[in-house]
């Protein structure tokens, strides 16, 4: 089973597409901060991270930057409301896999969630 962490500052968005996530049998849990999401990941390994860019006092980025710095090698799906290129090629520099709009469509964004997981199997 893969596991999945969602970051999100929106707890109610956390919360449902865990419970859809899980419901597709995947192992999921959301943090709501970027020192949150630094602090699991330290603690225990994940397949993938769902990862907001925007969040109050540390964003995504942040959680990008310092996963490279302490080698945490977990694929990453960004998900922003403030899509832009730009955005998208810093994500890409710093480790992200793909990139996905808000708001997103659930069945896109399965399909993306199943094709970077399977790269992460191919690569094993």
């Amino acid at each position: 089973m893969h596991s999945i962490l969602i970051v999100d500052d929106d707890l109610n968005l956390c919360s449902a597409l865990k419970e859809e996530l899980i419901e597709l049998g995947f192992d999921t849990e959301y943090v709501n901060s970027a020192d949150k999401a630094i602090e699991i990941l330290e603690q225990r390994s994940f397949d993938l991270i769902l990862l907001d860019l925007k969040m109050p006092e540390k964003d995504g980025f942040y959680v990008l930057k310092t996963m490279k710095e302490k080698d945490i090698n977990t694929k990453v799906i960004v998900l922003t409301a403030y899509a832009d290129v730009q955005s998208a090629i810093d994500s890409a520099k710093l480790g992200a896999n793909d990139f996905i709009s808000k708001p997103y469509d659930l069945d896109e964004l399965i399909i993306t969630v199943r094709k970077v997981l399977q790269l992460e199997d191919n690569e094993n």
